[in-house]
């Protein structure tokens, strides 16, 4: 990956809530990771894992503690200005998990979608606003017609599909994908991430796909960084997370992965995680192989390597 160019960058980001306070909790620990234009990055982990902290605070709905964002070569954080603000606005939008509580009961589709062309000015008259609108429902798999319905009025689906909508309007660079899929039923979740897939390609988009379903991240991303308590632990592209995992929360993730197989299922066992305790010596993202970074001490580098070189075996 290191010949594409870079759209993000995230330096030693920390956010913490409550700080010097005895409830000080570090939702983002002191991570670093890069994302290249036109990829799908995964950030998968469990609940509490700082992965939805991660995702708002680069898009600067949190302040963050300690470190540095930088979007096209801006530092996020040091943006001010009206102008300015608005430029990251609209080459930055989110999709939130819950489509229901994200989108204003009291506004019907056309005037939700349409918001940001409204903001933007990206609308030369009333008949091209509402010509953008009708393209728009169209392409994310809705009727136009359904324009002047309210958001109760739709599945939780196509909810969905309307905060898709509403996040293209604008006409984006980089998406933040905020577990766009789990509010919803299972049946609707590969649709909404084909949907996803095939948005990227037609329209050059890059992706944040946070989520805690590590198949369903393999399935949409290029590459995954696996988090927990505010540490990235694990980062490589997703085949090798998949299929050659080397620290032993991801191998917990996996190991809570269902398959189709339900012999398999009832006697399956899941990998419990135990975190090591420390003995002084510093752990941080170490590169094991190219491209693959796991969270270790240097101690550590030697035996996972005879793990990664175990796998091909």
């Amino acid at each position: 990956m290191e010949n594409k160019e870079k759209i993000l960058e995230v330096k030693g980001l920390k956010q913490y809530f409550n700080k010097g306070t005895k409830n000080e909790v570090r939702a983002v620990d002191d991570i670093t990771f890069d994302i290249y234009k036109g990829e799908t990055f995964g950030l998968v982990g469990e609940s509490g894992s700082g992965k939805s902290t991660t995702g708002r605070s680069i898009i600067r709905l949190y302040d963050p503690t300690a470190g540095e964002i930088d979007f096209e070569g801006t530092k996020v954080h040091d943006i001010s200005g009206k102008k300015d603000m608005l430029k990251f606005r609209r080459d930055m939008q989110m999709i939130f998990q819950d489509p229901y509580a994200s989108l204003n009961p009291k506004m019907k589709v056309r005037d939700i979608i349409a918001e940001g062309i409204d903001i933007h000015g990206l609308a030369s008259s009333t008949e091209d606003r509402n010509q953008q609108v009708d393209d728009l429902l169209k392409t994310v798999g809705l009727n136009p017609d359904h324009a002047s319905r309210y958001p109760h009025e739709f599945s939780g689906g196509q909810r969905q599909r309307i905060g898709i909508a509403r996040a293209l309007a604008v006409k984006p660079k980089f998406i933040i994908a905020d577990e766009p899929i789990s509010a919803l039923d299972v049946s609707i979740q590969a649709q909404v991430v084909n949907l996803l897939m095939e948005l990227q390609k037609t329209q050059k988009l890059t992706f944040l796909f946070i989520a805690h379903d590590l198949s369903m991240v393999k399935y949409i991303s290029d590459r995954i960084g696996v988090m927990n308590t505010g540490k990235l632990l694990e980062l490589a592209p997703a085949n090798e997370v998949y299929n050659t995992p080397l620290h032993p929360y991801t191998e917990s993730l996996l190991s809570a992965v269902p398959l189709p197989d339900p012999e398999y299922e009832r006697n399956r066992v899941r990998t419990p995680y135990i975190p090591r305790e420390q003995n002084g010596e510093p752990e941080e993202l170490r590169e094991i192989s190219p491209g693959h970074f796991v969270y270790c001490r240097e101690s550590d580098i030697p035996a996972l390597k005879e793990k990664k070189a175990s796998y091909k075996k």
